[in-house]
């Protein structure tokens, strides 16, 4: 018999195209959340738009509505993206640590995220700001990670006092509190006048006098 080219079946040819098709959206999404972060940076969240995030991206002025369906849509997207990245990011600092190991572990992630990361941090901690005068998705999961960040520093608190590598006096769930109230408001003076704070300063002198206060020999 001889050698005959077969046609291409239709359930061949659909996956093929479809990856193509996710392809494109993937890189559409992606450019428009870089936009998205330019614009946020540039402007604030109340004047940019999703029409002049389409087209700076090199779209259709509508393409970002139709995939995000609203600001508040887009927001979501771009706090879940960062999410990831800060949890792989932290993960590298974090893997086999716990108490105080873990503690100097995060103090050293959250001074390198400014650097790896700095325009997605200061975008999204505008974005996050700026989203608390009123009730929103973006507002209800900041607080919810709130929630976790503390419950983070208290356990690593807690296994250090168990190692008796911190004093048993140390409250933990205080320290929790001025912990992450420490960070978020470096991370706040930071968005509002980037050269006003020697970040690599701050974070060698804070890991020094926080660590030096919950570690200390009585007496």
């Amino acid at each position: 018999m001889d050698d005959v080219t077969q046609p291409v079946s239709v359930a061949t040819a659909v996956p093929a195209a479809a990856s193509t098709q996710a392809e494109r959206s993937a890189l559409s999404d992606q450019k428009m959340f870089e936009v998205a972060i330019e614009l946020v940076n540039e402007r604030g969240t109340a004047k940019t738009t999703l029409k002049d995030i389409g087209e700076r991206a090199g779209y259709s002025r509508g393409l970002a509505s139709y995939r995000f369906g609203s600001k508040d849509g887009l927001w979501m997207e771009l706090f879940a993206r960062f999410d990831v990245i800060w949890k792989a990011h932290l993960s590298q600092y974090l893997a086999g640590q716990s108490g105080l190991a873990a503690l100097r572990a995060a103090m050293q992630a959250q001074r390198d995220i400014f650097t790896r990361e700095s325009g997605y941090l200061r975008a999204m901690y505008i974005l996050w700001y700026e989203s608390l005068g009123r009730e929103s998705d973006i507002r209800a999961s900041l607080a919810r990670h709130h929630v976790i960040y503390r419950r983070d520093v208290r356990r690593w608190i807690e296994q250090a006092q168990a190692a008796g590598d911190v004093k048993p006096d140390v409250d933990a769930e205080h320290f929790a509190v001025g912990y992450c109230s420490t960070m978020f408001g470096t991370i706040y003076q930071w968005v509002v006048a980037p050269d006003a704070i020697d970040i690599n300063t701050f974070f060698d002198s804070f890991a020094v006098t926080t660590l030096a206060a919950i570690t200390q020999e009585e007496g």
